[in-house]
């Protein structure tokens, strides 16, 4: 007679231990690598600071594409963070130590997004900016009060900050009083309005919602494979049909509508135009829907490539660190080398020079040699620091 294991309401083993699921691993991985495209695009290329390469009317369907596929990495790595945090609960490790250890770490993250990742995207101290490490810091301390609840609570709220969160954009901050600047902090990008050099590239509320379906859903990927391939397909096709319906509805779902174009190709370029900052409902969608299905073919993926992702997955904040200094201290290296002044590639308080920046970059072609060449350079670096992770178990390791 075999003992009756515990389920929970998806059907997914609720209590014991859990191997590390390497699928999920190299998906994590595989955003990690695709965003340092987005950010060496950033730097390096020649129409970086031009237009928005999204934008229908002046970008190359190659730009548009570049920066599309980059857009499933914050959701992603978000997601991915949420589930993350009920995996430990599901390989065993009580609420208690659980809890202080999402409220200390939550706070270590938002000051590295302060004092670390914001020095390597200005190289300048003083500039602050919020972006992605500070949502997950932020949705960690939240979830360190949320692991007492119920896990369908946690995938109530954060489906109902992700569907509502547009409703919000329709507010102005300036009618909310005392209460605007901490309304801006949640639902707004730019310019914090409350003193100089803080910038929200992240408001935190959608960001948080991701992250509360992210740890609501994670059973979804311990279930045995013919119910999590059911469930996968279910879930993942289910948000693209969705974002179709929402997006061409042209209705409520995203800030900014979509207009025919020029021509087809550019009309559809406008379709898939969503918004990012803060993340809509569309955005959710379609980038959310995809990566659930990549699971799907990541789980069939051996040798090589997949040592390759599954390495970068398991060190994803030690990679995004690395990867933000290499990014822009390699852009300032090769433009002293061809002569532009080192201060050109000094953010000010308003962002990059762009008057000292006149000329600068490279096509497109050469911005994904670059990316090649940073990945490669940073595997070996991430190996180690995974290998020594995997050998040791003093307490510092697992706050990065």
């Amino acid at each position: 007679m075999t003992a009756e294991v515990k389920t929970d309401e998806l059907g997914a083993p609720a209590t014991g231990p859990r191997g590390r699921l390497e699928a999920v691993d190299m998906l994590r991985g595989l955003v990690m690598v695709v965003m340092a495209l987005d950010h060496l695009r950033d730097f390096f290329h020649i129409d970086a600071l031009k237009f928005d390469p999204s934008d229908p009317t002046q970008t190359s369907l190659a730009l548009f594409l570049t920066r599309f596929v980059t857009h499933f990495c914050a959701p992603t790595f978000v997601f991915l963070s949420g589930a993350s945090v009920w995996f430990q609960l599901a390989r065993g490790k009580s609420k208690p130590a659980l809890s202080r250890f999402l409220l200390t770490r939550g706070i270590w993250l938002i000051l590295l997004e302060l004092f670390v990742v914001s020095l390597a995207i200005g190289l300048r101290p003083g500039l602050f900016f919020l972006q992605v490490i500070w949502c997950i810091g932020l949705g960690m301390v939240l979830l360190s009060a949320m692991i007492w609840l119920p896990r369908v609570a946690s995938l109530v709220l954060g489906a109902v900050i992700v569907i509502g969160n547009g409703l919000l954009l329709l507010v102005p901050p300036d009618q909310l009083g005392a209460a605007a600047p901490l309304f801006s902090l949640a639902t707004r990008p730019g310019l914090f309005p409350v003193g100089v050099g803080l910038f929200i590239l992240y408001p935190f509320l959608a960001w948080i919602g991701i992250m509360l379906l992210g740890y609501g859903l994670a059973p979804v990927f311990l279930m045995d494979k013919a119910r999590r391939t059911r469930w996968l397909l279910i879930l993942g096709s289910g948000a693209i049909v969705a974002f179709l319906i929402i997006r061409g509805l042209n209705g409520y779902g995203d800030p900014a509508p979509w207009k025919v174009q020029a021509d087809g190709l550019r009309t559809a370029m406008s379709f898939f135009q969503i918004s990012k900052y803060p993340p809509s409902l569309a955005y959710a969608l379609i980038t959310l829907g995809p990566a659930l299905l990549m699971l799907l073919v990541l789980e069939r993926l051996r040798g090589p490539a997949a040592k390759v992702l599954v390495t970068f997955g398991r060190v994803p904040l030690f990679y995004y660190l690395l990867h933000f200094f290499a990014a822009h201290l390699l852009a300032a290296a090769v433009g002293v080398a061809i002569g532009y002044p080192f201060s050109a590639f000094v953010w000010g308080p308003n962002g990059p020079d762009v008057a000292a920046l006149q000329g600068w970059g490279f096509p497109l072609g050469v911005v994904y040699l670059i990316w090649i060449a940073v990945v490669a350079a940073l595997y070996p670096l991430c190996l180690w620091w995974a290998g020594l992770k995997a050998r040791r178990s003093d307490w510092w390791l697992s706050y990065l």
